[in-house]
C-alpha cells in the first residue's frame, strides 16, 4: 500500500505488526500517515496508542455529555469525542456514521418544510436554550461580570440572585 491511500473497511487488508485480518485494528478512510503506521507495526506501542485513543476520546464524549444540559457546544464535543474514539475502534465507527446519518436526515427534513414550521421549531429551540440558561442562573447565581444594572433587573424580574 503506498502512501495516502485511503484504507477501506471491506478490503480486509493486514496492517502491519497483526498476523491476520480479525488482529488488525479497524480500518480508517481517509490518509494513513507514516507515524501511525510505525506506532501500529510495534505491538506495544499500538496497545499502548489505543489506550491514550480511548482515553482521550471517552473524556470528550462524557465531558460532552455532562455539557449538554448547560449552554455551549455540548454535542459539538461529544461528536468530536466519537471522531477521536473512530479513528481507532469499529463500535464508535459506527455509531458516528448512525449520528451523521441522522443529523442529514433531519436537516433535509428541516429543509422541506414550510417557513412556518422552521420558525416554530427555531423558537421551540430559543425557549428550550433560554429555560436552560436562566436554570443555570438560578442554580450557580449571576456571575460577577454582569453589570450592575442589569443584574438588579434579572433579580428582579426574573427571580434571579447573585452568585
Amino acid at each position: 500500500m503506498s502512501d495516502g491511500e485511503p484504507r477501506r473497511a471491506e478490503t480486509g487488508e493486514v496492517v502491519p505488526g497483526a498476523s491476520t485480518p480479525e488482529e488488525a485494528p479497524p480500518l480508517v478512510v481517509g490518509r494513513d500517515w507514516e507515524w501511525r503506521r510505525r506506532v501500529r507495526a510495534n505491538p506495544a506501542t499500538y496497545r499502548v496508542y489505543r489506550l491514550v485513543v480511548g482515553v482521550v476520546g471517552s473524556i470528550l464524549v462524557v465531558g460532552g455529555l455532562a455539557l449538554v444540559p448547560l449552554p455551549g457546544p455540548g454535542w459539538l464535543i461529544v461528536i468530536i469525542g466519537l471522531a477521536v474514539l473512530s479513528t481507532e475502534f469499529e463500535r464508535a465507527q459506527r455509531l458516528l456514521g448512525f449520528v451523521r446519518t441522522n443529523v442529514r436526515a433531519w436537516e433535509r427534513w428541516m429543509a422541506r418544510q414550510a417557513w412556518y414550521v422552521q420558525g416554530v421549531v427555531g423558537l421551540l429551540t430559543f425557549a428550550f436554550v433560554a429555560a436552560v440558561v436562566w436554570a443555570t442562573l438560578r442554580v450557580f447565581g449571576l456571575p460577577e461580570f454582569v453589570p450592575i444594572e442589569a443584574g438588579r433587573w434579572l433579580v428582579r424580574n426574573l427571580g434571579l440572585s447573585w452568585g
